[in-house]
């Protein structure tokens, strides 16, 4: 009996060790490269700013601001950037993509 239990406590540490353990550090190592990746654009002043983009919506007269919100342009817009912020930052880190 007590041969029975050791071998199937090996076989669910062996099944532990294998896939969650190692599959947890891949995804760890591949988080921390993205997202020190993105610190690294950010600080090289690659990506843009805030007050950069602010700056270029600030000269859009309020009759072309009327339209946009109608189309919800603020909800929009930054979605449609950081979508393709991440598939830019995933198809360019060799690790991921």
């Amino acid at each position: 009996m007590f041969g029975i239990l050791v071998s199937a406590f090996n076989v669910v540490l062996g099944f532990v060790m294998r896939s969650v353990i190692a599959k947890f550090f891949a995804y760890f190592v591949m988080w921390f490269i993205t997202t020190e990746f993105v610190s690294v654009l950010q600080s090289a002043g690659i990506l843009p700013t805030a007050s950069a983009l602010a700056g270029a919506f600030g000269s859009i007269g309020s009759d072309v601001w009327y339209f946009m919100d109608l189309c919800s342009f603020s909800f929009g817009a930054p979605l449609v950037i950081s979508a393709y912020a991440t598939r830019f930052i995933i198809r360019r880190i060799p690790v991921i993509g």
